[in-house]
């Protein structure tokens, strides 16, 4: 419950643009007053983007240490390569998770079926940190098929589902390494549902317009919730995402590393500079490069 005078939504935060291999983003997180909701880092939604026939995604290998990746889909189709061998689809539905680690490098790209083709593309990403005691763990890929996200549709037509964490009585069977939650609704017009309580929590409009306790959140609007917001109504059909947990403390992001540690950074960039990195199998032929302000 709000106290009094408090507002529902603490911060609303316009997501930047940002060329990424071949289309644009929307990125929320990092923002520059707001660097995390509980746990996650970063969040960039992209799409609805339809390629023509020829183009495509094409994020070339690079590399990532301590934190861990959620790729989710609406639409379309990701091929995803990294170091420990795996090559495998992301299908709308399912859920990707991606844990850095010490370290690990991979690649996004669209097959070659699709891109003679063309197709939409459309979905999220979004990195959560480690716990300290975690950021230095051994690097792993985890997939989890559509079917076996917990999904759950409420009498007023509402449909939710857990992707991370539990809520609604749902518990997502992917894993997590500190408190984390990361679930979506579908509204219909007019129709409300009562946020679960989290540490600290984040709302990010996907279609349509949410009013969360008579505040509103448009789409593409990513909104810090007070600890307290709680009731969500559609304005129009509605589909949102809520990321949050607790904190981990403070966090070092630079570029693809997140870390407790700056040195640990450093030495990250050194690596991958000096080509210390494993290769991606199938995909070793180009990378990204190191930014030049990370250049030790």
């Amino acid at each position: 419950m709000l106290s009094e005078g408090e507002a529902p939504i603490k911060a609303a935060l316009t997501p930047k643009v940002k060329e990424l291999g071949g289309f644009t983003v929307r990125r929320a997180l990092p923002y520059l007053s707001y660097r995390s909701v509980g746990p996650w880092v970063f969040f960039d939604h992209f799409g609805p983007v339809d390629f023509a026939p020829g183009d495509g995604m094409n994020v070339r290998p690079h590399p990532h240490i301590g934190l861990a990746t959620v790729t989710y889909l609406f639409e379309g189709e990701i091929w995803h390569r990294d170091s420990l061998g795996n090559s495998a689809p992301i299908h709308p539905g399912a859920v990707n998770l991606m844990v850095a680690g010490s370290g690990i490098v991979h690649s996004e790209r669209t097959r070659d079926e699709l891109r003679a083709s063309g197709y939409r593309l459309h979905g999220l990403q979004l990195w959560h940190a480690l716990p300290e005691d975690e950021e230095q763990r051994e690097a792993s890929f985890h997939h989890h098929p559509a079917e076996t996200i917990p999904e759950t549709e409420l009498e007023n037509g509402a449909t939710i589902r857990v992707m991370m964490g539990e809520a609604f009585g749902l518990a997502s069977p992917v894993e997590t390494f500190s408190q984390t939650l990361y679930y979506e609704i579908d509204l219909p017009d007019g129709a409300a549902v009562t946020l679960p309580d989290t540490p600290e929590s984040a709302l990010y409009v996907v279609d349509g317009e949410a009013e969360v306790d008579g505040a509103v959140s448009e789409r593409f609007q990513f909104s810090i919730l007070s600890p307290g917001a709680r009731r969500v109504t559609a304005k129009g059909r509605t589909r949102f995402a809520v990321i949050g947990g607790a904190p981990l403390g403070k966090r070092h992001i630079k570029w693809n590393f997140v870390s407790s540690s700056r040195d640990r950074i450093a030495q990250a960039a050194t690596a991958w500079r000096n080509g210390e990195f494993p290769t991606v199998p199938g995909d070793a032929t180009e990378s990204i490069p190191l930014p030049k302000e990370l250049i030790f």
